[in-house]
């Protein structure tokens, strides 16, 4: 699962990259491996790891993770392949989520693509090339499923009834996101064209060191343009995130953060929106080897949430031994636990929750 930075040139995406690229961003404990030049694989910061890791004493301890690929720079007519267009449209196509970079602060010394800034038309010249890309692919798929329509056929016309309204919401300028369906239309009709506007955003609005706790103009703007997109924004002073990742002590970051009137860097949160943002969650296993954050989607259940360490886990499941992660942090340890009766056998049915503490017992 990955989340793709996208934006004009020049708004800070390849600087906010970079912030996330550096360990020092979060702590040693979260570093940061760089799997191809415009790839990173991006631990989770998660509090509860070190509560665990404190109780527990493990050998080592693995965290939750997320891709992050840094997507060039979109141009007015992307859509139709200039500049990087179709390189870029296809990059974005195989990412799971969208993190958008506006640029939300004045600078004379660095320029802007059209001049002046103005997050919101940034946010519409992209959303524009976007979304023609994709009415590109509704009217292919209308042409085809047109002709069994006019047949007569049932299924065909309901799917061109949803294929029409697409094009009408992508036509007048509305990301398929924020369009209205039925959960059945949508899961049989819209999700599988996989249409870049679908894709969950969240709008990251680049400010001044001055704006970093409280926004701006700029940010009060994009909030209210992106209302009605079932979207989420981030305030993040991504040039003040580049400083602090530049100092060499856990203290001297901490002090920093707390002139800023910051409690963490920006950076620990926009990781853990983007984990949200791809519907994510965590549950942990933890043994005396090694206390570990497993990535799971929201909803799954115990033999899915077992699949993960290993498919003989899923295959041969009988059941799971879940303990909450409050209730291990309250009693201090496993067999505190179970002394509590606080332990929990779960079976197949089982909906992992986000934290839980997970034994499976498996044969295969």
């Amino acid at each position: 699962m990955k989340a793709g930075i996208v934006g004009l040139p020049n708004v800070g995406k390849s600087t906010l990259f970079n912030c996330l690229s550096n360990a020092k961003a979060q702590s040693a404990n979260f570093p940061f491996c760089t799997i191809e030049p415009n790839i990173g694989v991006v631990n989770v910061p998660d509090p509860r790891l070190k509560k665990l890791e404190s109780l527990v004493q493990p050998q080592r301890v693995v965290p939750a993770t997320v891709e992050i690929v840094d997507i060039a720079g979109l141009v007015k007519g992307a859509s139709k392949g200039e500049g990087l267009g179709n390189q870029f449209l296809g990059n974005i196509r195989e990412t799971d989520a969208i993190l958008h970079v506006l640029r939300c602060f004045d600078n004379d010394n660095v320029v802007h693509v059209d001049a002046s800034v103005d997050p919101i038309r940034d946010k519409e010249t992209i959303d524009m090339e976007l979304q023609l890309k994709d009415l590109e692919t509704v009217e292919k798929r209308l042409e085809k499923v047109g002709r069994s329509a006019r047949t007569g056929n049932k299924e065909a016309q309901k799917e061109a009834s949803a294929l029409e309204r697409l094009k009408k919401g992508l036509e007048s300028g509305t990301s398929v996101r924020a369009i209205g369906f039925e959960e059945d239309d949508y899961r049989e009709f819209v999700a599988p064209l996989q249409l870049i506007t679908d894709k969950p955003v969240l709008y990251v609005c680049n400010v001044d060191e001055q704006a970093a706790t409280t926004g701006n103009a700029y940010v009060d703007r994009v909030r209210e343009a992106v209302a009605g997109e079932q979207a989420e924004v981030l305030v993040l002073a991504v040039a003040t995130e580049a400083d602090i990742n530049e100092l060499e002590t856990f203290e001297e970051r901490q002090l920093f953060l707390e002139d800023l009137g910051l409690d963490e860097p920006g950076s620990s949160k926009l990781i853990r929106s983007a984990y949200s943002l791809l519907n994510l969650q965590t549950y942990f296993t933890a043994g005396e080897k090694e206390v570990r954050a497993w990535t799971i989607p929201v909803g799954s259940s115990a033999p899915q949430a077992a699949g993960v360490i290993h498919t003989d886990f899923e295959k041969g499941f009988i059941r799971a031994e879940v303990i909450s992660y409050d209730d291990y942090i309250r009693y201090g340890s496993e067999a505190k636990v179970r002394e509590a009766g606080k332990m929990r056998v779960e079976g197949k049915e089982y909906i992992v929750q986000d934290g839980d503490v997970m034994h499976f017992r498996f044969n295969v």
